[in-house]
């Protein structure tokens, strides 16, 4: 059998090129009364807009509807390059995001499964092999390539869901190491370093430790046996 690919959808992009688009399109419309308007109300008005308001509408409109297909292109180009594409056969599921690949193998997948905004991967120790952002892919395609495979799908929340834990510093459910990980993380995620993030959350799994984040705080669950 083939393999199956997700990615965002392609009407999405187009939307988001061609909406800056329409965007520029009204502004060059506007762009007068709306510079005259942020002039009395405030004094003064930014400098990109003071020029294009200089412009005769019939140039304002074609430039200003330019420059928003410009950056709905580029929008576009970023939307695509952030979202995850996914490649799904019997043998493993090739992941990219942000210029980022992996590769996991079917052997050693025992749960697959969306946790909220997340597409996740668990070993047999319900260890994460992975946790990726998926809130751009439609969640039925998602479903459908992995049990076009036989994998394991675990469907939409976490099967170990009853077992986080919010993180609290100092908590007696923790030793002292974990602890430090967990704090040197919260600096990390605070500072957006998400490579070192991720490096400490991997760090937490060697010690029996899954963490991840549910708005703005950290959640943990211990690994059997760990």
């Amino acid at each position: 059998m083939t393999a199956t690919t997700v990615r965002v959808h392609r009407a999405v992009l187009w939307a988001l090129g061609l909406g800056c688009g329409a965007l520029g399109l009204g502004l060059g419309f506007l762009v007068k009364p709306l510079v005259h308007g942020i002039i009395g109300l405030v004094g003064d008005a930014p400098g990109p807009l003071r020029l294009a308001a200089a412009l005769p509408t019939a140039w304002a409109v074609p430039v200003l509807t330019a420059v928003g297909l410009a950056a709905g292109a580029w929008l576009a180009a970023e939307a695509k390059r952030d979202a995850l594409e996914l490649v799904v056969d019997h043998d493993g599921v090739h992941l990219e995001q942000a210029r980022a690949e992996r590769y996991l193998r079917r052997e050693d997948v025992a749960a697959v499964f969306l946790d909220g905004r997340d597409l996740v991967f668990l070993d047999a120790t319900t260890r994460q092999l992975a946790r990726h952002r998926a809130s751009d892919l439609p969640a039925q395609q998602v479903r459908a390539a992995f049990e076009r495979c036989g994998y394991p799908w675990a469907g939409t929340a976490d099967p170990h869901e009853g077992e986080f834990r919010t993180w609290v510093d100092g908590h007696p459910d923790l030793d002292d190491e974990a602890h430090g990980l967990l704090r040197s993380r919260a600096r990390a995620l605070t500072d957006e370093q998400l490579g070192t993030a991720a490096e400490l959350a991997d760090r937490l799994q060697e010690i029996g430790v899954v963490v991840r984040d549910r708005g703005g705080a950290q959640q943990y669950r211990r690994v059997p046996g760990a």
